[in-house]
């Protein structure tokens, strides 16, 4: 009979998870890639323009306030918390995560076991010197000035998200990879994987032999592919934190 999902937590020590916007949907936060979608909706701000012009810098900073300001009191959902908890038993290699929203940082994951690989909304970074700060004094600037905070060295301050035209950082891909290679079990959560080159993150692991599960609502990317061992369409929320409870209460 094939393994289910507690089981396989269960057998496994080296877990890669690798989680989209469906594990953040539970906490009012909506995928930006589903019908409707801000995605669908939002033309992008490119990075290039961003660091060109002031009119493409307070447009962006006004689509991020509009989202901090609805989505900004987020909170981590069991989801994420049943993720601390198999980190906390070990079983944790690395979490790689596309979202942005900072909840993984939240519920307690530890910083030298995530990798953000689309950065993080919960700082804001200066584009000239690096210099990395919470965000509320910044959009508290930009709400009552209408102009775009920028750093005590001068150089323009924006939310520490990848931006599109924005290079992805190579340690956070070199990490991501290396937790790959090295993992027991690769799981998938919530996320559409469609998004390259993140989606290949989790098919390097797969791809050497390693058991690849996904669990999504929709459809993903990797849906038909033949190194999938287990696929269900289950809300997350419903079946993740209680495989993860019964695998860690059933431990020998």
């Amino acid at each position: 009979m094939p393994k289910n999902l507690t089981e396989w937590i269960r057998e496994s020590r080296r877990i890669l998870v690798f989680t989209g916007a469906g594990i953040s949907t539970p906490s009012g936060i909506p995928a930006f890639r589903g019908a409707g979608g801000l995605w669908t909706t939002k033309k992008p701000v490119y990075y290039q323009d961003f660091m060109a012009m002031e009119s493409a810098r307070v447009e962006y900073w006004q689509y991020k306030l509009e989202l901090w300001e609805e989505h900004g009191d987020a909170r981590p959902n069991v989801i994420h918390e049943a993720i601390v908890h198999l980190e906390q038993s070990g079983r944790v290699a690395m979490v790689v995560t596309q979202n942005v929203d900072g909840l993984h940082r939240a519920a307690g994951t530890s910083e030298e076991l995530l990798v953000e690989v689309h950065g993080t909304g919960s700082l804001v970074e200066c584009q000239s010197c690096g210099h990395r700060e919470p965000p509320e004094a910044s959009f508290e600037v930009f709400k009552k000035e209408g102009k775009c905070p920028s750093c005590v060295c001068g150089g323009y301050l924006k939310p520490a998200t990848i931006s599109f035209g924005q290079s992805l950082r190579e340690d956070d891909l070199n990490r991501a990879f290396a937790a790959a290679g090295s993992c027991d079990l690769v799981l998938a959560l919530g996320s559409t994987l469609s998004v390259s080159p993140a989606n290949s993150i989790p098919m390097a692991a797969a791809q050497t032999g390693v058991p690849y599960i996904i669990i999504n609502r929709d459809e993903t990317d990797h849906d038909n592919l033949p190194q999938v061992t287990l696929r269900l369409f289950d809300n997350l929320e419903d079946i993740v934190p209680p495989a993860v409870s019964e695998a860690l209460d059933s431990e020998p």
